[in-house]
């Protein structure tokens, strides 16, 4: 049986394929159209990316059996689309692509009624009742960035970066703002006015990073309060987490480190266009153990060589070890490198399909991004990729993060801090294992016998307001346009 399934809606749409039981392509909408945040089309269906996965798995639409989309998503297309709960997507797509053979699962979304819990157990999902009443916790987090006066579209994003800044301050009393009832929270209702007179009160400044990290622990108290809860109620000694809320590695950090649950799951997209996973992986109640990232579009060393030779681009075609040989070279010269290797991650993070590499050690990094590859203010910080195995020498923080969805201190600042934009900053880690991404895995190796520091600065590979690139034609454009040194694409080597 193949079953696609549909998540997203109008803002991030996406698309799932599901044979014979396994999970063989997911791809969001946004890197086929290179359109941020594209949802679905008015077909109901995110077409472009649908038909990119069928066409590279060698099927078709008509081959498709079932169709199932999340929450309405869907609700247009021409086949008949059976619906599924936008929670229960987000739970399936949590527990059905974790390790655990049963898990209580928690949703904290931004659609009501905000906050859910599941129990799993092999294939099938339950819900627990829970009742939920008002915002949830990423609601209430992008109120509290807004009231910061941060863009509204993204707010939580933006609170967790100044966040990180000062990941643990407790200094400023934000505690009678925010505060948790029998059935939801409960916020102040001159929250933006209150929050704004603490910011005044802070010395004002285009950086509020103490009150942001305040603001950020309170609401993150509160849904350990909640977590403690369920797992006394459920008596289920593992956790999965799903919804927007749980992009926040903050967020996630706390969860691990709370001590409440022996493992803790977050999957590679946690958010509304992983849900397209969940409603594919209920079509057939599949649980598929330790699912991969890199699900996306691959491409073939003749399609790249098609596309360099159309763009009569003079490269390099070198042997995997050349190709890495090359990066290391770049890397030990402080250039900013596009890595772009087989198939594309289907979550928000470059986890080394389609990263932007750059060295640690190298004085002028976070300038060089922030400025004059990223455009982003001078007080963004970006993550790092490091050996599962040299994580914990370096860095206090979980056991692992192999979607990067976790923050980590530097034991030793000093190693860091040219990537550090604040001398008590956390960093993203994403934590590489033996069983990673290959070619990425070799190229972390050979970085640590060349620096004797076995990590990497990573990005996402993609230009200025625009999303990761998928196709070898999207990786040249933002190479040519954009300031980066070197390039190697598959086992082509570019250079300017």
């Amino acid at each position: 049986m193949i079953a696609v399934g549909i998540g997203g809606g109008r803002r991030s749409g996406a698309a799932a394929v599901v044979n014979a039981g396994q999970l063989a392509g997911v791809c969001a909408q946004e890197r086929v159209t290179r359109a941020r945040d594209a949802g679905v089309n008015a077909s109901g269906v995110p077409d472009e990316a649908l038909d990119l996965l069928l066409q590279r798995l060698g099927l078709s639409r008509a081959s498709v059996d079932r169709w199932l989309a999340a929450d309405g998503d869907g609700d247009r297309a021409p086949a008949p689309v059976e619906q599924v709960d936008h929670h229960f997507a987000h739970a399936a797509t949590a527990y059905l692509t974790s390790p655990f053979s049963s898990a209580a699962v928690v949703v904290c979304d931004r659609d009501a009624p905000e906050v859910s819990v599941w129990v799993g157990d092999g294939t099938v999902l339950q819900r627990v009742p829970w009742p939920w009443q008002g915002p949830g916790f990423a609601r209430v987090l992008s109120r509290c960035g807004a009231a910061l006066g941060l863009n509204p579209a993204d707010a939580a994003r933006r609170l967790a970066a100044l966040a990180q800044l000062q990941p643990s301050t407790r200094d400023v009393r934000v505690d009678p703002l925010i505060a948790r009832t029998a059935d939801g929270l409960a916020v102040a209702a001159d929250l933006q006015q209150q929050i704004h007179g603490l910011a005044q009160a802070q010395g004002g400044g285009p950086v509020p990073a103490a009150l942001a990290a305040a603001l950020q622990a309170r609401v993150t108290d509160l849904l350990v309060e909640l977590l403690s809860e369920v797992r006394t109620r459920t008596g289920v000694s593992q956790l999965c987490l799903g919804g927007s809320l749980f992009h926040s590695s903050a967020v996630n950090t706390r969860v691990k480190l709370s001590g409440l649950f022996s493992s803790v799951f977050v999957p590679p997209d946690p958010g509304d266009g992983g849900n397209a996973v969940g409603a594919a992986l209920s079509a057939s109640a599949t649980r598929i153990d330790c699912t991969s990232p890199f699900l996306g579009p691959a491409y073939s060393p003749q399609e790249t060589k098609e596309v360099l030779d159309n763009c009569k681009l003079q490269y390099e075609w070198v042997s995997e070890e050349g190709a890495i040989a090359a990066a290391l070279k770049g890397i030990e010269q402080g250039f900013l490198i596009g890595w772009f290797q087989g198939r594309m991650e289907w979550g928000p993070r470059a986890l080394g399909a389609r990263s932007i590499l750059a060295n640690p050690q190298a004085p002028y990094v976070l300038e060089n991004l922030n400025r004059f590859l990223k455009q982003r203010e001078s007080w963004r910080g970006y993550a790092v990729s490091g050996l599962q195995e040299a994580v914990s020498t370096y860095f206090d923080g979980p056991d692992e993060a192999p979607f990067m969805e976790c923050d980590y201190r530097p034991r030793d600042p000093a190693l860091f801090r040219h990537v550090l934009p604040a001398p008590d900053a956390a960093l993203r880690v994403h934590t590489v294992a033996p069983d990673a991404h290959p070619m990425f895995r070799r190229l972390l190796e050979a970085v640590g016998h060349s620096s004797g520091l076995p990590f990497l600065v990573n990005t996402s590979f993609n230009g200025f307001h625009e999303p990761i690139v998928c196709s070898p034609r999207d990786a040249i454009r933002v190479f040519y346009g954009s300031g980066l040194d070197l390039m190697v694409l598959n086992q082509f080597v570019v250079r300017k």
